[in-house]
């Protein structure tokens, strides 16, 4: 069996559920118990062949009644993971939390990337190319210092004698230089799902875009829990090979892989954007009145008594609803604002791997992303944040290096090697073209971190555009799509800047969204 070359990833289960399959049965009896709570400790797994507990929780399962499973929660440690599979895989869905290395803070080192099953001249171009990108990463960095230093130091001119702040100014020029990195770079992180998800890991861990990392760490993770309770074999399906998704047969059926027919999608796809990062593509006819009109529903008050406008302000405006001005998300929890479900919005979006990998994080803000390699072209496709553009020297090594990764990529291609370990060379420059839908109420949490300037570059901007657009079609609504700061200054909650030491330095709360400008 092939294996990777670079370092074995290290899966770790460190904490669980105790006796969590006991628990799957327990749970399922109470619902159906005219004696109370059934407790873990009133299940018998013991197998003569089968328990009459075990075959409850297998005919559960094979039903599709799923909730039981969904209790028992399972951490996991992860290291020497690729970004790309964290991002397709591990971050692709809502039903998990995670707690990974960020590469905005962290300086990445040498040699902490995902090397896939290459042999003799194919695995000397794939070393070179990422060799390359780490080089560039660091030569960037120290391009970057001084024009980081500029901008820090006119928002901050009262820190420029002290030295405590050198690194906070290498941390900015760290998360510019990171573009350039290959999504092979390793990660480390804390991973904790469900007992259902793990499950559904295990199934689908063989599709796109990573089928070999995703198969080889699920497989670990899987290893780990039957460790601590091997009952789970008994519901653990067989793994759908890659051929058998739907996914599969759609590419291979379809005129993707004519590189012509890849360049005229991207193409549209940039086209369609009219410029924007993230362009409003369609929302409900009638946002603004039925979220007027659920709020009355709520409330048990006619239009006569309650005009939309008020109503919407008396949800929205910070001045009436102090929740706004909470740390802690209590929107759901709240009755009336539980009425921003009905509206919705769709945007179409382009952001780069790394933003995306933030943005993707908005687990309720959900998006169609792409098969990667159904994206690739023999063209170099990145995106250039602003600090690069300031910089004569790094936008011309940014540049050059570019190149460099996709003259490997193409010769990679032309030795037939696997479209799969090719795309570990993509920069996290490389752009994730999607949709992205979302009702009101988690777009406005959403927005709430994103428009915030601690935020990173392009999401930010692109946060910015989708309150600015909704505004156009929704005023009363948009006029709140705000950063945390200004919700909290609207509703009289101290400190405004609930950031502490990580004060961006600007009175956001004090200009208007027109107003919003920033480089670092």
């Amino acid at each position: 069996m092939q294996k990777l070359i670079s370092k074995e990833p290290v899966v770790k289960l460190v904490k669980a559920f105790e006796s969590p399959f006991k628990n799957v049965i327990a749970t399922a009896r109470t619902c159906y118990s005219s004696k109370g709570i059934i407790e873990d400790s009133h299940i018998d797994l013991t197998q003569e062949p089968i328990s009459r507990d075990l075959q409850i929780a297998k005919s559960i399962y094979e039903a599709g009644h799923h909730t039981t499973f969904q209790h028992a929660h399972f951490q996991f440690t992860l290291e020497n993971v690729s970004r790309q599979f964290v991002w397709s895989f591990l971050h692709s869905h809502p039903f998990y939390n995670s707690e990974q290395v960020s590469q905005r803070y962290v300086e990445v080192k040498p040699d902490n990337f995902t090397i896939p099953p290459l042999t003799d001249k194919s695995l000397e171009i794939y070393k070179s190319v990422v060799n390359e990108q780490i080089n560039a990463y660091k030569k960037i960095i120290e391009i970057l210092l001084p024009v980081v230093s500029k901008e820090y130091y006119k928002i901050f001119p009262g820190r420029k004698l002290n030295n405590k702040y050198t690194k906070d100014i290498k941390r900015k020029a760290q998360e510019i230089a990171r573009y350039i990195l290959p999504i092979a770079i390793h990660t480390y992180l804390y991973h904790t799902v469900n007992g259902i998800t793990l499950l559904r890991y295990y199934r689908t861990c063989e599709q796109y875009d990573v089928p070999f990392e995703q198969k080889l760490i699920v497989s670990k993770m899987v290893d780990e829990l039957l460790k601590v309770e091997p009952n789970y074999k008994i519901v653990l399906d067989k793994i759908i090979p890659l051929e058998e998704t739907p996914e599969y047969s759609a590419i291979k059926q379809s005129s993707v892989n004519d590189p012509e027919m890849r360049k005229k999608f991207l193409s549209e796809f940039d086209k369609s954007l009219d410029g924007k990062v993230s362009k409003l593509v369609d929302y409900k006819l009638n946002n603004e009145k039925i979220l007027a009109q659920s709020i009355r529903e709520v409330l048990g008050l006619s239009e006569s008594e309650m005009s939309d406008q008020i109503a919407i302000e008396s949800l929205l405006n910070p001045t009436h609803n102090k929740f706004l001005g909470e740390t802690l998300v209590i929107t759901m929890h709240s009755k009336l604002m539980r009425a921003m479900y009905h509206p919705a919005y769709t945007f179409r979006k382009k952001l780069s791997h790394t933003a995306d990998s933030q943005d993707q994080r908005h687990r309720m803000t959900p998006a169609s992303r792409p098969v990667l390699q159904t994206h690739l072209t023999e063209t170099p496709d990145y995106i250039i944040p602003k600090l690069i553009q300031l910089s004569n020297e790094a936008y011309k090594l940014y540049e050059e290096t570019m190149q460099k990764i996709w003259d490997g990529i193409n010769a990679l291609r032309k030795m037939q090697v696997r479209d799969e370990y090719i795309i570990y060379l993509l920069p996290n420059a490389f752009p994730i073209r999607f949709t992205e839908s979302s009702d009101l109420l988690n777009l406005h949490h959403k927005h709430i971190m994103r428009l915030c300037y601690n935020a990173q570059e392009e999401i930010w901007n692109a946060s910015l555009e989708e309150a600015q657009q909704i505004a156009e079609i929704n005023p009363t609504i948009g006029k709140y799509l705000l950063p945390p700061c200004s919700l909290r200054a609207e509703s009289g909650t101290y400190p405004i800047c609930p950031e502490g030491e990580r004060f961006c330095g600007i009175k956001v709360w004090k200009l208007s969204k027109s107003e919003y400008s920033r480089i670092i």
